[in-house]
């Protein structure tokens, strides 16, 4: 797995994130293949975006939010509420 964000970076992260509206929401359905691969789509697309989960509780957001982590190689920089902002830079070596 890369590298963790250090907290400056996450810090700069968050602040550009406050302005996102949401690209993805996962409604009642949870975390399906068809919303992982939207995720996916959105992350190469902009690097940073937003996500909201609508009606689960906040440890089946984290448990969510974790797995698309690990799947998508991406990172949480931000979560509140059923909003979470991640990120995942486009540039591969």
């Amino acid at each position: 797995m890369e590298k963790k964000l250090s907290s400056v970076q996450k810090k700069a992260l968050r602040k550009k994130g406050y302005s996102l509206k949401p690209v993805v929401m996962i409604g009642q359905h949870g975390l399906t293949d068809a919303v992982l691969a939207e995720i996916d789509t959105a992350l190469n697309a902009h690097e940073l975006i937003k996500v909201r989960i609508r009606g689960a509780d906040k440890n089946k957001r984290t448990e969510q939010f974790t797995k698309i982590e690990h799947q998508l190689n991406a990172e949480v920089v931000h979560q509140i509420g059923g909003i979470t902002v991640l990120y995942r830079p486009t540039t591969a070596l």
